[in-house]
């Protein structure tokens, strides 16, 4: 047969005439729907408390009435109909990010994290905040209302087995790490979603967000605006930011969505603008911090953020495990951002193990930075593994890991304990895996240093020169007046009920409704349109490249330079990078001390000691924790009454310990397991049987697992025994429940 032929199509007067008319009613059809948004944003912003969450929630705690007041508060989730809460279960927090949009996001819709963690069993709560700052409020007063909010939450649920699940979205995140290295004992697992820690580092030719500070000129714009606001930073402005970083976005593809899908999209899209247009208020004061301690400093991977009362904020004195979410798709918080402060705390995975720190990371490979909270995908998958694995996580050894989601399919071992559709699996990394996602070299670190230097500079400048005057001369009604004229609060309030020229709007697009003829899908001119779309948006990407890739260049180019480096103080001759954490000495004296009080209690302990010893011997062969191995532990502790007294913490406890020794001294630990094991060969048989039964749940042993699997054999006395194979074991068990 010839080949079909791929000149377009000339469309006739009739395709013509339906293009236009269907044109000319989605037009009228957006408008109405700017419309509707214009009305929304009105409306929300109208609201004492708005927020987004698709849940109801009850007031628990006010912010406002605090000794320290500030314009956070504590709710907790009201569980929809069918959601069984088991009140045995930790509970989840979410927080919220403070980043220019209003609260909620976290809860959006019901694929959501909140979502997600209720569907698990778990109780919920919200940390969200208010549009205006209380005055006076600085972030460490923040930090010390988010302690006792989860001082509430604990004292809540006192049967609960385990401290809260604490997730922070975003600039949450850092806030959340910041308060765990205070107050470690709050904290159950910390998850922390597009959360950047590491503010300095990245990959060249990617993302450059990271040089606007620099090229600003440091952190006195801050300043400016925040004086300009009368000492109130507008949240616009932030967003501002984040629409800058993919112009054919937002200058664009959104409205061009819509528009192109007005019929199917609008419900959508009025869900996400009523979040993306409540636009809340920091204090100047806050804002400062953030941009000179963090944006600018990245001072709190160093540790080199202390407290009014002194104290530093280390992150390495958090004793959560902490779960880090990131994707390779988001320009606001890349991998290395996320991921980088490990690298600038920890010199190799065994200094993440004297800390006794359980790091957990997992990368997507394309999803978005706001995905990353609202993508529906990405709560019934990474978040629904999460709250499902959360106690899994809770007691994985010390150490750095991988989480790795592979679908539930026909070739997996053991479907039955899983609890959802992926098997989700803890496998051991090395920091040559977080430098693989991108790593500033010794020159990065010191222009970035020299910015850092150049922002003091221009920040004292401002503060002695400039700022007086401006202070003087702008009062709160003159501030307010300009924050209403930003341009992002226009654009709804142009379609808004207060401007009568759109008063037709509503009407006519009833009336189109009424009529409404769209084009046929096969009309050439629809794909003329789409053509023409993707050339703008094209060129608007092409726009944006072109200009990132000139920031770049400049930045490296101005801050680089030896003579600016020189006259700025930059040490060129050092080889330890500008923002390095310090090792603590008192901690090597305490380690020293732990690891004297191992080796002394290798002896001692019972069957309990021995079996989780053998478990974790044999398990560090495989590299990989699987969340079928733990339920198995989960359903022969429900199967044992005498198992079931050992709480989740215990276990966690014994795990690490038994895990301490191993690396201390793994001869002498299994040297010592035969003295813990009861005398009674039936009893060590027993306790063998339930080893194997828990290792084998992902799959049969091999390579030096089985042989590390015979040697425990042996010391178990019973090397004789010829094992019995795993599918043998299950067939009996499937004939015996029969």
């Amino acid at each position: 047969m010839p080949e079909q032929s791929t000149i377009p199509t000339v469309p006739t007067f009739a395709d013509a005439y339906a293009y236009a008319l269907d044109a000319w009613q989605r037009s009228i059809l957006f408008l109405d729907v700017m419309r509707q948004r214009g009305t929304q944003y009105e409306e929300h912003a109208a609201r004492t408390a708005p927020h987004v969450l698709d849940y109801e929630a009850e007031l628990v705690s006010d912010g406002r009435k605090l000794d320290r007041p500030v314009n956070y508060a504590l709710v907790r989730i009201v569980p929809p109909a069918g959601a069984v809460i088991d009140p045995l279960k930790r509970p989840f927090v979410v927080v919220d990010p403070r980043a220019g949009h209003g609260p909620g996001i976290g809860g959006f819709k019901a694929d959501s994290e909140i979502g997600v963690a209720m569907k698990a069993g778990h109780a919920c709560y919200f940390i969200g905040f208010l549009p205006e700052p209380v005055p006076g409020q600085t972030i460490e007063d923040i930090t010390r209302a988010e302690a006792i909010f989860l001082e509430t939450v604990i004292a809540r649920h006192p049967d609960a087995d385990g401290k809260p699940c604490v997730i922070g979205n975003c600039q949450a995140g850092w806030a959340v790490m910041i308060l765990a290295s205070l107050r470690p004992e709050l904290f159950g697992p910390i998850i922390i979603a597009g959360a950047p820690l590491s503010y300095w580092a990245g990959v060249r030719g990617q993302y450059p967000m990271r040089y606007s500070g620099g090229l600003l000129g440091g952190s006195w714009l801050t300043a400016l605006t925040g004086d300009l606001g009368a000492g109130i930073f507008d949240g616009a402005w932030l967003v501002q930011n984040f629409e800058n970083q993919n112009p054919a976005n937002t200058l664009w593809t959104k409205q061009y969505n819509l528009y192109s899908k007005i019929d199917t999209e609008a419900g959508r899209y009025l869900g996400f603008e009523r979040w993306w247009g409540g636009h809340v208020r920091l204090n100047a004061e806050e804002m400062q911090f953030i941009v000179d301690e963090l944006f600018v400093g990245n001072k709190l991977a160093a540790g080199e953020i202390q407290t009014s009362d002194g104290t530093t904020i280390d992150m390495r004195n958090i004793r959560s495990p902490i779960v880090v979410f990131c994707s390779k798709g988001d320009n606001i918080t890349p991998p290395a951002q996320a991921l980088d402060w490990i690298l600038d705390l920890y010199d190799s995975v065994d200094e993440i193990r004297a800390h006794g720190q359980t790091i957990v990371y997992t990368v997507h490979e394309k999803i978005g930075h706001l995905g990353i909270f609202v993508s529906a995908g990405v709560a019934r998958k990474e978040h629904d593994e999460f709250a499902s694995n959360i106690d899994l996580i809770d007691v994985l050894p010390p150490g750095l890991y991988e989480a790795v989601l592979e679908p539930v399919g026909p070739a997996v071992e053991n479907p039955d304990l899983v609890t959802g559709e992926w098997v989700m699996r803890c496998e051991a990394r090395t920091l040559d895996d977080i430098h693989a996602f991108g790593s500033n070299d010794l020159e990065d670190d010191r222009r970035f240093a020299a910015a850092a230097r150049v922002s003091d500079i221009n920040l004292a400048l401002y503060r002695t020169y400039l700022q007086p005057w401006i202070k003087a001369m702008v009062t709160p009604p003159m501030a307010e007046a300009m924050r209403s004229m930003h341009p992002l609060r226009l654009q709804y309030e142009v379609f808004g009920p207060s401007n009568p020229v759109i008063a037709w709007i509503e009407a006519a697009a009833g009336a189109v409704r009424d009529a409404r003829q769209p084009a046929a899908p096969d009309n050439p001119l629809l794909a003329l349109q789409e053509n023409m779309s993707r050339q703008v948006a094209d060129g608007l990407e092409a726009w944006r490249q072109m200009v990132e890739h000139l920031s770049e260049q400049t930045f490296h180019a101005v801050y680089g330079a030896p003579a600016l480096q020189a006259a700025l103080g930059i040490d060129t001759n050092s080889d330890r990078p500008p923002r390095r954490a310090a090792k603590n000495l008192l901690h090597k004296a305490l380690l020293e001390n732990r690891i004297a009080a191992l080796k002394a209690d290798m002896a001692k302990g019972g069957l309990r000691e021995a079996l989780a010893r053998a478990l974790l011997f044999i398990g560090m062969a495989r590299g990989r924790v699987d969340e079928r191995g733990f339920e198995a532990v989960r359903r022969l502790r429900r199967a044992h009454p005498s198992a079931k007294q050992l709480t989740l913490a215990e276990f966690k406890a014994l795990m690490r310990t038994q895990y301490f020794m191993l690396l201390v001294d793994e001869e002498a630990a299994l040297a010592a397991i035969p003295k813990l094991l009861p005398e009674k060969v039936e009893e060590r048989r027993a306790a063998f049987a339930a080893l194997r039964e828990v290792l084998e749940a992902p799959g049969p042993l091999t390579g030096v697992a089985a042989e590390r699997l015979q040697r425990v054999t042996a010391l178990f006395g019973l090397s004789g025994e010829m094992p019995v194979p795993l599918v043998v074991r299950k067939a009996a068990r499937e004939r015996n429940a029969s």
